[in-house]
């Protein structure tokens, strides 16, 4: 069984954000998967299940917030007797990447990322990573929970639904078939 968890935030005003293109991954997987969500209360998440390789593969929304994803995660993990290195997936946005880019990593350190340091906090560091870039030019003149929780200007939108968002998705297949390769060390420009 293959956990793929994305980061984000559960209101619907966060919808659309950057802080929240964990979830966006993971809607447009679970739609082309025609997979549903349910919430399931004892996960502190909403759930979507599909088959791929022939192996169970669970999509996972924490309905905490971005900060406390690791409580999620820690109870899927325990009740499916998973092993995070090897069956788990977190899908999250980064804010030193500029927008555009994807990576991939097997494990590391939380790098300021209040999300992952929960996950790490309550799994450790070790866990496959997708890491979506966000940055633009209007960092610079935001703090980073401002900018965080912003919208995708228009542009932006558009290359997230059309070029990123497949990209990802992508990705999350190979995780599932377990061919995916950590880029830590170069970058996939989408852009």
């Amino acid at each position: 069984m293959k956990l793929i968890l994305g980061q984000g935030n559960p209101e619907s005003k966060y919808d659309r954000t950057r802080h929240n293109v964990g979830f966006a991954s993971l809607d447009q997987f679970a739609c082309q998967h025609d997979s549903t969500w349910s919430e399931k209360t004892k996960f502190k998440a909403l759930v979507a299940e599909t088959i791929i390789a022939g192996q169970k593969v669970l999509l996972v929304k924490p309905t905490t917030y971005y900060n406390e994803t690791g409580l999620s995660a820690r109870t899927l993990v325990d009740f499916y007797n998973l092993d995070p290195s090897n069956d788990l997936l977190v899908i999250h946005d980064d804010l030193a990447l500029p927008f555009g880019t994807v990576r991939t990593r097997k494990q590391g350190s939380d790098a300021g990322n209040n999300g992952i340091k929960s996950l790490n906090s309550h799994l450790g560091p070790d866990y496959h990573r997708l890491r979506i870039g966000i940055w633009n030019e209007l960092r610079d003149r935001m703090d980073d929970a401002e900018f965080v929780l912003s919208r995708f200007n228009k542009e932006e939108a558009e290359q997230l639904d059309t070029t990123i968002l497949p990209h990802v998705i992508e990705r999350i297949e190979q995780f599932c078939q377990e061919s995916l390769e950590a880029t830590s060390h170069k970058t996939l420009a989408i852009t």
